[in-house]
């Protein structure tokens, strides 16, 4: 997932700092490439598509792994298929996080920390303690180029965007369902932004997500509708970071969508689902910049004795409960700061 992907780069940074001159190499899914294009510490990606998922081309894919010859492999992802990789790369130091089943695929198995805060960044450098490393929680960067930021630029004006105005993204939609605000919620969340505002609105969605954003549109206010620019979105992936660049900040369900914004120094409001922890997947947070509400914030009696499969079951009615009147306060003071 492009989360993890952009997560797990800070890793690079990390190494480069303690060996300038190794060669440093990111095994990707293809599609996560646009957030790791241009990044300074990395030297080469492979990638990862769909026709290696079968079982005659992944074992093809580890053997060409296996003749790279690598010193070190971490395998952040561990499952099956990074196992198989890792197994086969003939690497005398293979990293991943402790599992019971793969143990043996690895030289040294590392278990998470499961207390704490920004544990997506904590247990991610914790593998490079194998290597004698200690590191200072790093922040994700997403390097855009020059001309990439001007041409979304030129494209945001001629659409009529005015950047003297605030200017927000909204996240109208998670990667899942289990992941994503109810719709209606979601437009009561838009309203406020417009009141409080009098801001500039688009929408970031997945084009198979198209029909769900229309929806949210229409259960918006028709004095919010004037605001929203539904038809300005980026071509792809770059295309969406660069557009993102010039928002003042980006609103709505946690995510990819949050963790870049956050990479390109962007102000975010994050609403997090029920299942997900903040203590795993919120980063530097405080009250004007990047600002993440959580069901339990507000309702810690649920979560008593629920866990992650449990929660995940009963997302649906969870949801419900996380009404947007419990942080419409601190949206209003968000929406306050980014002004």
């Amino acid at each position: 997932m492009i989360g993890d992907v952009l997560t797990s780069s800070i890793l690079f940074e990390a190494l480069r700092q303690k060996y300038p001159k190794a060669q440093l190499h990111y095994l990707i899914n293809k599609s996560t490439f646009p957030v790791v294009e241009n990044n300074p510490f990395i030297d080469e990606f492979i990638f990862f598509t769909e026709k290696e998922r079968r079982i005659g081309a992944l074992l093809k894919f580890a053997f060409q792994i296996r003749h790279q010859n690598y010193d070190v492999v971490i395998d952040v992802y561990s499952k099956l298929s990074s196992n198989i990789i890792t197994a086969l790369s003939k690497a005398k130091t293979r990293i991943s996080y402790f599992k019971h089943y793969s143990t043996l695929f690895y030289s040294h198995n590392i278990k998470r920390k499961t207390h704490g805060n920004q544990l997506a960044l904590v247990n991610r450098l914790q593998l490079l303690s194998v290597l004698g490393m200690e590191s200072d929680i790093i922040k994700p960067k997403i390097y855009l180029r020059p001309e990439e930021i001007k041409t979304q630029k030129t494209y945001l004006e001629k659409q009529g965007i005015d950047l003297k105005k605030p200017l927000y993204m909204i996240s109208v939609l998670g990667s899942g369902e289990n992941k994503t605000y109810p719709l209606p919620y979601m437009a009561k969340v838009i309203d406020q932004v417009v009141a409080e505002t009098n801001g500039q609105v688009l929408f970031n969605y997945m084009p198979n997500q198209k029909e769900e954003a229309n929806m949210v549109y229409e259960l918006c206010k028709e004095s919010s509708k004037a605001h929203i620019h539904l038809d300005i979105f980026g071509n792809n992936l770059r295309d969406f970071l660069a557009i993102t660049k010039h928002c003042t900040a980006l609103i709505g369900n946690e995510g990819g969508a949050i963790n870049m914004a956050k990479a390109l120094d962007v102000k975010t409001f994050a609403i997090f689902s029920p299942w997900i922890t903040k203590e795993t997947w919120g980063f530097f947070e405080n009250e004007t910049e990047h600002v993440a509400v959580h069901l339990k914030d507000f309702k810690p009696q649920l979560f008593e004795k629920a866990e992650g499969k449990k929660l995940k079951k009963e997302v649906k009615s969870m949801y419900h409960v996380f009404k947007p009147s419990y942080f419409t306060d601190a949206l209003k003071r968000f929406l306050t700061a980014s002004k």
